[in-house]
């Protein structure tokens, strides 16, 4: 999964590839909203308040917040291996669009069609 991971991360538009500490980190304009740790085979996010408790939902044994001071500013653990690829999706469209400039910012995917 994390070669799905690294390839989606990186087809986001700008978003970037670099080192970061003992994890591989993933940017929009230099911002992180997404690291891999390979010893950990954890996977981090940066989600709003409002997705990290809705991504919780689904397992809070797969997604869960960092256990401290950054879990409270959205930073979200999530075990990659556990995920379906549609999941995996959209916790990385939703940490994408949580530091992504305005203008770059990936369009809402559940919305319902409009009517004409």
């Amino acid at each position: 999964m994390l070669d799905f991971f690294r390839s989606f991360s990186l087809s986001l538009p700008e978003s970037t590839e670099a080192p970061h500490f003992e994890k591989t980190s993933f940017r929009v304009r230099n911002k992180i909203f997404a690291t891999f740790d390979f010893q950990t085979k954890l996977a981090c996010l940066k989600l709003s308040e409002k997705d990290q408790d809705l991504f919780s939902l689904f397992d809070s044994k797969v997604i869960f917040p960092v256990p401290n001071k950054w879990g409270k500013q959205g930073w979200t653990f999530a075990k990659i291996d556990h995920l379906e690829v549609e999941v995996i999706k959209d916790l990385l469209c939703a940490a994408y669009n949580q530091v992504a400039p305005e203008k770059l910012k990936l369009p809402p995917t559940n919305l319902p069609p409009t009517q004409p």
